[in-house]
């Protein structure tokens, strides 16, 4: 039985492992959780969603839906797990995130061909090795890793919304609706007037945050604090996570904002604030977010927060099959590669699986179809422009042969490459 080593058990992680062990490897899991633990881990769970419960959404029309089902085809245990797992969320795909890492872990554990290993690894051993240590990775291993690409890593911070106790919302005030009626109730929603919005919006952007590095400021756009995007004008918010379009109601005076608070157990205790990832101190969290109508009482079991996340610049340092050009046996996978987001993570971590396996039997794959959400990615992170790269969400923009027109009939073409494709993987 060959051996091979994986670092670390995030969302890459864990689908590494998973199609490693399925191939009959030997494989040894190095995680520092629990005994070490990070600022933004709760628990020592394999596969812990550290930010929203949310996977986006499901629609084949969005290009992170394109890519679940890409990864249904080529059996994702992250996907098997979110459909055990999901709770009521409208279009999105999204799960009780304590039920999610639990089932996981109990998954992979259940393998005899696992070893874990409960401890921080700053050197890869000279063995066939996938990183998949994600955003959080240790200033050991990020400088290993800077020595051998020959450059320094690239940092920018990564930000967490508040999740508050659905008893304590004012339910007089806020009431239920998904956005343009999609067919549930799963979302809870805050209504502002023109006033509330203005005093709300004066003291968000003047409270107090978090001391961090002036160097260490560079946001990823689809993670922007709150209080920072706020910052760069009135109506920004009001166009972005607190857009009042097709949450109006009926009887009730036009909504000037709206601010969506969405499930984020499967209980229906835990509710978390969309799009409110926050740099605040948390008794600033509590002073100003508490004034959103509705949460005037609201009780927060975790507070928003910021935690650094790390990339390597991947169009210099990985080969097509995602191996270290300096170590062709050290493979990289999920956020650490210059993707962005739960899914797109977790899609690298089988990707870099697949690619691992292929070097080690000596097999011949063909190119990754670059009408596919996944060979765009995989295209975007292995052939971007160095002096431009920063961290990517799937999206339709990067996808071959795309337009505004024809997502259904991409997504139907991608679905079939993938398949084609993964019979030469398997």
């Amino acid at each position: 039985m060959k051996k091979v080593n994986v670092i670390g058990a995030g969302l890459a992680g864990v689908e590494a492992c998973y199609f490693l062990l399925k191939k009959g490897y030997e494989v040894h899991l190095y995680e520092k959780r629990p005994k070490v633990m990070t600022p933004a881990h709760e628990t020592g769970l394999f596969g812990e969603l550290v930010c929203s419960n949310s996977l986006k959404s499901n629609r084949l029309d969005n290009a992170c839906g394109l890519l679940k089902e890409e990864m249904r085809h080529m059996d994702s245990l992250t996907m098997k797990v979110a459909s055990l797992t999901s709770v009521p969320s409208g279009n999105a795909l999204s799960v009780d995130r304590t039920e999610f890492a639990t089932k996981i872990t109990a998954i992979l554990k259940d393998f005899p061909n696992l070893v874990i290993h409960e401890e921080d690894v700053s050197i890869p051993k000279n063995e066939p090795t996938i990183i998949a240590t994600g955003p959080l990775t240790s200033d050991a291993l990020s400088k290993w890793l800077a020595d051998k690409i020959g450059q320094q890593s690239l940092f920018f911070f990564d930000a967490s919304a508040p999740i508050v106790k659905k008893d304590s919302i004012n339910m007089s005030v806020a009431y239920k609706k998904a956005r343009y009626d999609q067919g549930d109730d799963s979302y809870i929603n805050c209504p502002f007037s023109i006033e509330q919005y203005d005093k709300f919006y004066e003291e968000l952007i003047n409270a107090e945050v978090a001391k961090v590095h002036e160097f260490d400021k560079a946001y990823f756009e689809g993670c922007m604090p709150i209080e920072v995007m706020a910052k760069r004008g009135k109506d920004t918010l009001r166009y972005g996570p607190m857009k009042p379009k097709g949450l109006q109601v009926e009887g009730r005076e036009k909504f000037h904002a709206v601010i969506q608070l969405r499930q984020d157990n499967a209980y229906g205790d835990l509710y978390n604030i969309v799009g409110f990832q926050t740099n605040l101190t948390y008794p600033e969290q509590k002073r100003v977010f508490r004034m959103i109508p509705g949460l005037e009482n609201a009780e927060f079991v975790r507070y928003g927060l910021m935690h650094r996340n790390t990339y390597i610049c991947s169009p210099l340092a990985l080969n097509e099959n995602m191996s270290l050009k300096n170590e062709k046996n050290i493979f990289v996978a999920g956020q650490l590669t210059g993707v962005e987001g739960y899914v797109e993570s977790a899609a690298m971590g089988i990707l870099a699986a697949i690619y691992l396996d292929a070097f080690l039997t000596s097999k011949n794959l063909p190119n990754l179809p670059i009408e596919t959400m996944f060979g765009s990615l995989h295209n975007y992170i292995i052939h971007g422009d160095p002096k431009s790269f920063s961290p990517m969400n799937a999206n339709y923009g990067i996808l071959y042969g795309a337009n505004k027109h024809n997502h259904e009939e991409c997504a139907n073409k991608s679905l079939k490459l993938i398949d084609e494709w993964m019979k030469y993987a398997n």
